[in-house]
């Protein structure tokens, strides 16, 4: 594996970063991921924007403006194997002496960009969906910014593996939904999809986009807006989506069975939609 650090392509054996990094010491960083199919990046521009309005967040400059990017990233995806990849671009605040301060005058930067292979869901999850269970969001509320803090997600996972499970699905104030700890889930009742606004309690994904671009233009009726705990529980069909998980079913949430138990038709829907998608526009150049 290539990996891309500090203006160095290298075998990633060969990479390391000072111990006094701050993204190391503080967390101090955001990150991105970007699927790339057939070898042509997906939506870099937005991904890109996302990538900006995280390092607004915690008030980073950036360190490459978006053709620097595009030749950084382009430039990966040529040296490592696989048609389809996905990328994760890691950016901290740079190496200073231990204080919870920004080091003045700033340092430079560390950025780490690497490549991963980017397989298919196994048909066994689209056939069968997937178990879920879920659990209160205990997370800050700046869930917009890509932290590479991501600590609570890493345990509210963990939870999930726990119980034999896939994912957990987080509940703000015992009041309503907001997403997956590493996904984002929307909601189908009375042949309608829900989706969760964007805003500052949940990540704001790609995926989660082409879904909301895919029912607007199929006609399938959608609403973006607050998904109360009730709806969830009470879902004709419960969706999942990511850059690297696409569209999945979940078809149990909490040992109970969600809806029928089976992958439902608005999933059947929406990932031939999403497969369509994928052959016929994430797989052309995004120009």
């Amino acid at each position: 594996m290539t990996i891309y650090l500090n203006g160095q392509y290298l075998p990633i054996e060969e990479a390391s970063v000072p111990v006094l990094d701050r993204g190391f010491i503080f967390g101090d960083g955001v990150y991105e991921v970007i699927p790339v199919y057939s070898r042509r990046v997906f939506r870099l521009a937005e991904h890109l924007r996302r990538l900006q309005h995280s390092l607004d967040g915690i008030k980073l400059a950036n360190p490459h403006n978006d053709a620097e990017w595009t030749r950084i990233i382009g430039e990966l995806v040529a040296r490592n194997d696989g048609d389809d990849q996905y990328l994760y671009l890691h950016i901290t605040r740079g190496v200073a002496k231990r204080d919870h301060a920004f080091p003045n005058p700033p340092v430079t930067p560390t950025i780490f960009v690497m490549s991963s292979p980017l397989p298919a869901p196994p048909a066994a999850l689209l056939h069968n969906g997937i178990a879920c269970i879920t659990a209160a969001d205990n997370r800050w509320l700046r869930c917009d910014i890509k932290s590479i803090a991501l600590l609570p997600n890493v345990l509210l996972r963990q939870m999930a593996v726990d119980a034999g499970c896939a994912e957990t699905i987080l509940i703000r104030d015992n009041e309503f939904m907001t997403e997956g700890a590493a996904s984002n889930i929307f909601v189908v009742k009375d042949g309608k999809l829900l989706a969760p606004p964007k805003d500052n309690l949940m990540l704001p994904g790609i995926t989660y986009d082409v879904v909301l671009e895919l029912a607007a233009a199929n006609g399938i009726p959608h609403e973006v807006r607050r998904v109360m705990k009730e709806e969830l529980f009470t879902a004709d069909e419960l969706l999942l989506t990511s850059s690297t998980k696409e569209v999945l079913a979940i078809t149990q949430l909490d040992g109970k069975p969600v809806g029928s138990g089976k992958p439902g038709a608005m999933f059947a829907r929406l990932h031939a939609l999403y497969q369509d998608f994928k052959r016929d526009v994430m797989r052309k150049n995004q120009d």
